[in-house]
């Protein structure tokens, strides 16, 4: 009998609830470890050079992390209409974005409804977070490492951008993206169609790990957005789980096109997510310039455990937004672009047009004098290339 996968991960956990709904809407079988146990401290941990999930561990023994890498293999896996990426040119590179701006854009809401409502989310999270730090334990061992544990997250919170004067405007723009969301859904049991993407992928991670599972949140999210509740569940089902639509096709929309809802989506995320890309590409370059020693294929900040490289702001909601630069958001950038130039001209011009009408058309453009690539388990600088930046 063939070995099952392993997914290192935990139910807390905004990534590996990305991968873990792939695997599970797949079918594909597997069992969970948490990162506590022996075989990740032993052997997985060393392998990647930091402590991390997910990780995924292939029936031959080959170690895979980040959501990205774990979601590409698996991909090749499974029959080609079932696949995670788009074929036809603007389902692709719409997909790329929505899954860019699930994993990154919606940090922000994910980490302030976890960590800033402490008298109804601490009794689930001291208990829920702490499992992946321990195994079995009691009450008192379990408080002890959440302390711990949520201290690093709290940082994390603020180095994302949330302050104790932006909370207001960070829960009113959650709740306009939850009726866009929804008004959407009301069409297609999936973001583009009636079969999962990278980018349902990508938004299941905060909609679920963090919204939909935390007690505070996920009250809102059943009241406000049933169908954005649902789209959770059936994220997380083996199946399409889509009887309120009918007879739905398990294909995306026909012709490559989008609704006007999910423009209206894509108008939203410009608003709310464009400066701020922008502002990490600036950031990372204006790094880039200062480090002229950096060389092709070096890791990125020097060390895999390293994920910021300074602060930088942009302006949001009539205010200045200040948080961390995140190289890796490049990484995912570029994987946009990837997808972009590999399209003839005529397809370009259609991508294009469809990133114009809602504004996120520089983010087909804007690159920095070195992209982030991933090798090895490890974020790396790629090559010198000529930068283009905006601001």
């Amino acid at each position: 009998m063939t070995q099952p996968f392993v997914l290192y991960a935990a139910p807390a956990s905004l990534y590996s609830c990305k991968a873990r709904s792939y695997l599970r809407q797949h079918a594909i079988p597997y069992i969970e470890r948490a990162p506590s146990h022996p075989e990740y401290l032993e052997r997985i941990m060393p392998a990647n050079g930091r402590w991390i999930i997910p990780v995924l561990e292939t029936p031959s023994g080959e170690i895979i992390q980040d959501t990205v890498n774990i979601i590409e293999y698996l991909d090749a896996l499974v029959p080609a209409e079932r696949s995670a990426i788009p074929r036809s040119p603007v389902h692709q590179c719409v997909a790329y974005l929505l899954e860019l701006f699930g994993g990154e854009g919606l940090l922000r809401p994910a980490m302030h409804y976890r960590w800033d409502f402490d008298e109804t989310n601490i009794p689930f999270l001291s208990k829920d977070f702490s499992s992946m730090f321990l195994i079995g334990g009691d009450d008192a061992a379990r408080e002890a490492s959440f302390v711990t544990s949520s201290a690093r997250m709290r940082f994390a919170t603020t180095a994302f951008g949330v302050s104790d004067t932006n909370q207001a405007a960070i829960e009113a723009s959650y709740l306009e993206f939850l009726q866009l969301l929804d008004d959407h859904l009301a069409g297609s049991p999936f973001l583009l169609g009636g079969i999962p993407t990278i980018g349902d992928f990508g938004f299941m991670g905060p909609l679920y790990a963090h919204l939909a599972r935390d007690p505070y949140p996920s009250v809102i999210m059943k009241q406000r957005a049933q169908r954005v509740w649902r789209w959770t569940e059936r994220m997380n089902a083996p199946t399409q789980d889509a009887s309120e639509y009918g007879d739905y096709p398990a294909t995306l929309f026909a012709d490559d096109q989008i609704p006007a809802t999910m423009t209206a989506l894509l108008r939203y995320i410009s608003e709310e997510f464009l400066n701020d890309m922008v502002a990490q590409v600036n950031a990372v370059e204006s790094y880039l310039v200062d480090h002229p020693e950096v060389l092709e294929g070096e890791v990125v900040l020097g060390k895999p455990s390293r994920r910021f490289s300074g602060m930088t702001s942009f302006a949001w909601r009539g205010e200045t937004m200040n948080v961390a630069v995140v190289p890796y958001r490049v990484f995912m950038l570029q994987r946009l672009h990837q997808a972009f130039h590999q399209h003839d001209v005529g397809a370009q011009a259609r991508i294009r047009e469809v990133f114009e009408a809602s504004g996120l058309d520089p983010l087909l453009d804007i690159r920095p004098s070195r992209w982030v690539l991933r090798e090895n388990n490890r974020e790396v600088w790629g090559p010198l290339q000529s930068p283009s930046l905006l601001g």
